[in-house]
């Protein structure tokens, strides 16, 4: 019913409270990409990436290969967290709808895990690891594979999916440290 392809590498260890797995998607309709990095410290390194397919003739049977692939790669690779893109609303109203029933697909297979996820916009997600918000897909792949040397990237979805765990990583550091110093002012 579903198809789903994987590329992974050897899992590294962290310290308790430190380290931090986080499952990234770039929500489609066809594909989804997917992509799970380790965050220990302030070292990263990529896990796992690949794609679920939507098969299927009717939506709903899209929509359910789009689920059962997902809940397979959140089993075997156990995420702490999720990240996803945020959808992107365009002129294409029905097409912005599918992709957001995509999304939701994503975020209901998250929530039924207990994985609490962060949500960033296409625009947050490039400028975070390209620079720009604006960036074209090859400069995110580009830049996913700098930041995550050696990595096998399984397409462009699965790039996107990385680049958006990478934002979550970067976008959580900043998030405990601002935390740690307000509770520093309080506890004055």
């Amino acid at each position: 019913m579903f198809a789903f392809r994987a590329s992974q590498a050897a899992r590294g260890t962290g310290r308790a409270g430190e380290h931090m797995r986080i499952l990234g998607i770039d929500p489609g309709l066809r594909t989804l990409g997917w992509g799970v990095i380790e965050a220990d410290g302030g070292r990263i390194g990529h896990l796992a990436n690949g794609l679920c397919h939507g098969a299927g003739e009717t939506l709903a049977e899209r929509l359910l290969a789009l689920y059962r692939g997902l809940r397979v790669v959140i089993e075997t690779h156990a995420p702490d967290c999720a990240a996803i893109e945020q959808t992107f609303v365009n002129r294409d109203g029905a097409g912005s709808l599918k992709l957001g029933q995509a999304r939701g697909v994503a975020l209901l297979a998250a929530a039924e895990s207990r994985l609490p996820v962060g949500e960033y916009a296409p625009n947050t997600v490039k400028k975070t690891i390209v620079g720009t918000g604006h960036a074209a897909k090859r400069q995110i792949d580009h830049m996913v594979r700098l930041q995550l040397p050696g990595v096998q990237i399984a397409g462009p979805d699965a790039a996107d999916a990385l680049a958006v765990a990478l934002c979550h990583a970067h976008h959580g550091k900043a998030g405990a440290r601002l935390a740690a110093a307000l509770a520093r002012a309080g506890a004055r």
